[in-house]
């Protein structure tokens, strides 16, 4: 007679699989994804600082729209999720957030409201899509004084600073803002 010890140690095993990661498996991706998000927004402000320094507001877009992308992918390869900026006021046409993301930073948005330090807030989910479950995370980018050389009130933004949005981002829905407000947010996912 054959034991069914085997058979049932992998449906259990299986079960697990399908309702998704632990809390404490949640809270480790989470720890991770705050590492990858913080990866981004650290290199990407360094390059942005270093670029304003040396070639002023409308050389340092060029670091935004050629090498934001390029920072993100380094970032997603290294830590090994899918990692972007995105907001509903976005730039660039491929930060666009999708329905997940926009709840989330609606979310983070409420939480700053009610009194919450912006470079705290974040949040994670696991989702099901239908190419199965996901992890999903973000983390707010709040609006610091050195972002409103580009993304503040039109009418202040340089004439050099406007001509050169124009040329590069003639779409562009991403000024209007102030210190302290949530621009968009870091995008951290992992298929599970």
């Amino acid at each position: 007679m054959k034991s069914t010890a085997p058979i049932l140690a992998t449906l259990a095993l299986l079960a697990g699989c399908a309702s998704g990661p632990t809390a404490e498996e949640q809270a480790a991706m989470a720890a991770d994804a705050r590492k990858a998000s913080g990866a981004l927004i650290q290199k990407l402000g360094g390059e942005l600082k270093a670029a304003l320094g040396e070639k002023g507001p409308d050389g340092a877009i060029g670091v935004c729209k050629e090498r934001a992308p390029q920072i993100a992918a380094e970032v997603s390869k290294q830590f090994g999720f899918e990692v972007k900026r995105v907001s509903p006021k976005n730039r660039n046409p491929a930060g666009v957030p999708d329905a997940w993301e926009a709840e989330a930073q609606a979310g983070l948005e409420k939480r700053l409201a009610a009194g919450e330090k912006p470079e705290t807030l974040d949040t994670w989910q696991v989702v099901s899509t239908p190419t199965g479950k996901q992890f999903r995370y973000a983390k707010a980018l709040p609006v610091q004084p050195l972002c409103l050389t580009c993304h503040g009130d039109p009418a202040t933004l340089a004439d050099s600073v406007k001509a050169r949005l124009a040329a590069d981002y003639p779409l562009d829905k991403a000024t209007g803002y102030a210190p302290g407000m949530v621009r968009g947010i870091v995008s951290v996912k992992r298929a599970l």
